[in-house]
This record gives structure tokens, sequence and C-alpha cells, in this order.
């Protein structure tokens, strides 16, 4: 059903503006309207204007826009103590937050580092995984490998073991050499084979790419679960995370996982690691954490190598003015109890399968729609201009950025990505709502975006 609201923003002559005042925004020339208020899976602005959150703005608003109970947390605690730094004080947000995560998270004895932003949560786990082989006594273990058409985060760290070129490109100079490993990425094959008949050769990859650099000088392997931004919710084939977790084993390197899009019940479960039954040994989350309400991530460890490094070194040598913050973690808490007592995580794999199947049945009859793939309430459409052959379209008409703009003027907001090709080419969409959509809202949705596809292409 199409947004009967009469202020919803439709594709009318309607110019969008923001404040010319001092603010620096990440594009400096993309007009855009002043949000005032969120509710459910819908956003207003100051024009009174609805928008369908389609995508949780950057796949972040997993509990829902409005959530007094959410708010209310934040509240309490800064009213009662906002800042105490973490090497003079522990909280009980921060101990709490802790207990309760330690339930979810499939990790042995796990522990958590708290900070501010997904890009913070890659970091720390890369230097985690380094100060942990160091005090295993594999000192020369320093390099993480990583994936290709990967995305991490915007720190020079995570920047370096992403593997998206047009981030990476300006600041190259800046950047640790990192080798990369192809994705899995089924739809495009790197191989140019096909599955089950490629007996996983994305995942072999990475004992080829051990090997021949030496395993001496391997600390850890870092990957999206799903891969994100980057790709558009590719799903990995069965037995890829199997086989990744075994050549780890055999070469004592540690496994990341970066969860900070898949995390906190995205999926339909709580991390996406448990589609699998496959453990990593780091997660970095985000995004999910907090469902936008504050900035927060998290760093879970398991407790042995933990305990390495405090028997070893002493101290993890690490830190942020903001770490363990006692007004994040009490938002992180009353969102992970919000969850939990609203059963969203089983709502989002009820949900994403209403929507996986909205989208097929919407969009299949398209001939500019090559994929529709993902997986729990994280869904990606990748749009070719010939989908015999899956041509992409030419990177200059940034085609995915057209759709999300006219999305956008009939009130629909969706995540665009370019580059799943060779880094350059290829247009996809992302989306992921907050997991309270109704199967009445996922019609809107999908007749919104199939509009804007239409209306572009």
């Amino acid at each position: 059903m199409l947004n009967s609201n009469k202020k919803s923003a439709t594709s009318s002559n309607r110019t969008y503006a923001h404040p010319r005042g001092h603010v620096l925004y990440r594009s400096a020339r993309h007009a855009r309207p002043m949000v005032e208020r969120g509710q459910g899976v819908y956003l207003y602005d100051t024009e009174g204007r609805r928008y369908l959150d389609a995508s949780g703005g950057a796949i972040v608003v997993n509990a829902g826009h409005g959530i007094a109970e959410i708010a209310e947390a934040v509240r309490e605690q800064a009213g009662r103590v906002a800042y105490a730094h973490p090497t003079a004080f522990t909280s009980r947000p921060s101990e709490a937050y802790a207990d309760a995560l330690a339930a979810v998270v499939a990790l042995p004895d796990p522990r958590f580092f708290f900070l501010s932003s997904g890009s913070e949560a890659v970091e720390t786990a890369l230097k985690l995984a380094r100060q942990a082989q160091v005090d295993l006594g594999r000192e020369g273990r320093y390099l993480v490998v990583a994936r290709s058409q990967s995305y991490h985060g915007t720190t020079l760290g995570a920047l370096a073991v992403t593997g998206k070129p047009k981030m990476r490109r300006p600041f190259l100079p800046m950047l640790t050499e990192v080798p990369h490993i192809p994705p899995p990425y089924c739809y495009r094959c790197p191989f140019g084979l096909t599955h089950p008949a490629c007996d996983l050769r994305c995942a072999d990859a990475l004992d080829a790419e051990v090997r021949r650099i030496g395993q001496d000088y391997v600390a850890g392997f870092i990957a999206e679960p799903i891969s994100g931004a980057t790709l558009g919710a590719v799903v990995p084939p069965d037995g890829y995370w199997a086989r990744i977790r075994e050549i780890c084993n055999a070469h004592d390197i540690l496994l990341i996982a970066d969860e900070v899009m898949t995390g906190f019940g995205r999926t339909g479960r709580w991390f996406a690691m448990e589609h699998w039954d496959v453990k990593a040994d780091l997660v970095a989350l985000s995004k999910g954490t907090a469902s936008g309400y504050v900035p927060l991530s998290v760093t879970a460890a398991r407790g042995d190598l933990v305990d390495a490094i405090v028997n070893g070194s002493g101290d993890f040598v690490h830190g942020g003015t903001f770490s363990h913050h006692p007004v994040s973690t009490a938002a992180g808490l009353a969102t992970l109890r919000y969850l939990q007592e609203h059963d969203l995580v089983a709502a989002a794999e009820r949900k994403g399968e209403i929507l996986g199947g909205a989208l097929r049945e919407g969009l299949g009859d398209l001939g500019c729609v090559g994929d529709v793939r993902g997986l729990g309430l994280m869904w990606g459409v990748e749009l070719v201009a010939d989908r015999e052959t899956k041509a992409p379209f030419p990177p200059e008409r940034h085609v995915s950025n057209q759709v999300t703009e006219e999305a956008f003027r009939r009130g629909l907001v969706i995540y665009p990505g370019s580059g799943c090709v060779d880094g350059v080419a290829g247009d996809h969409i992302t989306l992921g709502p907050p997991f309270v959509i109704t199967e009445e809202q996922i019609e809107e949705l999908v007749a919104l975006l199939r509009a804007a596809i239409e209306d572009v292409l």
C-alpha cells in the first residue's frame, strides 16, 4: 500500500534544504530536511512529512524509533551520573550490561570493552588479537587477513582491513598493508565457479593466503558474517564459516567476526554467526547495540584471551576517554532488555521471511533487478543493466544513489551502495527496517521501492 499520508514526502518539486551554518556534513552539497521526531518505523521532518525508515538509517535502528523505556534509561542515568573515567571507577550500567551480554553472546566466559562506534570496536578487536598473540608467546604475529569488497570502519586501522577501494584510495599512503582474499559472493563468484561444485574455494583462499604469508606472521582473520554495505546483504554459502573456522584453528589464527551490522537480532538470531553454529574468538558490535539512541559499540573477547593478556602484559594497551560510558551502557542495557521482553529477535526472523518474499514477488519482474538476497531483516537488491549477463550500470550514472533519492522523495529511506562488482561498478540497495515493522508497512515499503526503481530505470 502506498503511503497515503497527505503530509508524507512525495516526488513533487519541493526543494529540500538544511541550515547553511557551521556543520560539516559528509555530503556537503546534499540538501536534507530537518528531522523532528520518530515513532516505530517512521521519521517525521519539521514540516510534518513522514518517511518510512526502511534501512534504520545505516542499518542501526533495530528496536524502533521513539521507545520511551530506552529514552528514560538515558535520562535517568544522565541525571544520576553522566561520566566517570573507567580507570578510576566502574559503574552499575557497565557491570549490569556486561552480565546481560554474557547471557546472549556465544563466547566462553566473555569479556566486553565498550566504546562509541563500530570503527572503534574493530580497532579494539585488531589490537586485542595482536596483544593476545604476543602474550600467548607468538610475538611475530601481527597481520590480520581481511576480505576484499568489505567494510570495517573509517579509522585508519579499520580502514586498512576494509576492502572497499573508493574509501581507501585517498588514504592509501597512510594505511598499513593488509592482505585481502575474495569474498563469498556466489552471484558474482570471483573464481567463476558455482556452489557446491566450487568446494568452497572462497574459504580455502584463506588457507592459501596464510601459507603464502607464513602463519607465524598472521594474528587473525576478520570478516562480516553477512557482507554489509559494500556488497549488500550477501549471505555466504553453507559450509563457508565452518571451513573458515577449521582453517583458523589449524593455523592458530584468531577469528574476528565483524557483527557491527548483523548483531543484536538483525538476521533473526542474536548474532549472525549462530546461523552456522560457528563461534568467533573476538566479535565487534555496534549499530544495533543501543538502536541509535546513543553512540555505543562493544568488543567481545573470549575470556581466556583476556586472561592471557592480564597474566602476561598485565594491561590491555588501549583505551578511550568515552569508553565504558555509564549513559551509553545504560542505553545498551535498556535496548537489550527491550529486545528480549518483546521477543523482537524472533520477530526479525519471522518478518524477514515476509520481507524477502515480498521483495522477490514485488520486484522480480523488473529486468533491472539482478538479485534479491538476505537473511532476517537484512536484505539487498542488486540493480543491473542486463539481467542475463549481470552487466552493471556505468558507474557514472550513480544508479543506486538516484533510486535512493527518488525513494526519499516518495517518503522511503533506503541505504545505497556501489562498487559491488569490482569496487567501482555495481549498484545495490540494502534494507534493514526496525524489527517492529508490520506486514502492512512491508507492503508499503516494497510498493514505494518499486515505484522509485521504475521511475529511475
